[in-house]
């Protein structure tokens, strides 16, 4: 059995793709997968399994729930060297964020510095796009247009939700 990171995109947000983590463990459970755990309702699971979950997740919530979701999977190494390489350690957890891509990102430079604030930073490290925005992410218009300037699907969390996961992953 192999430890992997599951993250879900884009369910439980505005009332739209409801999917109560506590029905998705137990659901997990009964479908062998091993040792799940969640944390909050964002999406974020770690789980024991013999290939890759993505798409036997996908199914699952699609059949269950009534809907698809975009399911992106790591292997516990591959979490690992995405929280060891964060280049802004030393910021404050809910001003740093994670995009954790797909497949390798194809950046729009052109876009990407059309919409980055002064205050903002950016790396790419593998497929994982890290963003410091002090000024928050509600605003920012590199968020906003994340995926147009990665040209790849991405799924975002924050360094505190990162750090939980990095936690959970230790004490497993």
């Amino acid at each position: 059995m192999n430890t992997y990171i599951v993250l879900l995109r884009g369910i439980n947000v505005g009332g739209n793709n409801l999917l109560p983590m506590k029905e998705l463990k137990v659901l997990l459970e009964n479908s062998d997968f091993e040792n799940v755990r969640t944390y909050i309702q964002s999406g974020n699971i770690i789980l024991n399994y013999s290939k890759n979950p993505e798409n036997d997740i996908s199914s699952l919530i699609n059949s269950n729930f009534g809907f698809q979701p975009k399911v992106l999977t790591l292997s516990k190494n591959e979490f690992n060297s995405a929280v060891s390489n964060n280049p802004y350690p030393e910021y404050e957890g809910k001003f740093v964020h994670f995009y954790f891509c797909k497949e390798s990102p194809k950046l729009n430079t052109e876009k990407l510095e059309s919409v980055v604030a002064d205050t903002e930073k950016y790396t790419l490290i593998d497929n994982v796009f890290y963003i410091h925005a002090p000024e928050g992410i509600a605003r920012s218009k590199l968020i906003v247009n994340i995926e147009k300037c990665l040209g790849v699907t991405a799924t975002g969390r924050n360094l505190n939700t990162v750090n939980k996961l990095s936690t959970m992953l230790q004490n497993a």
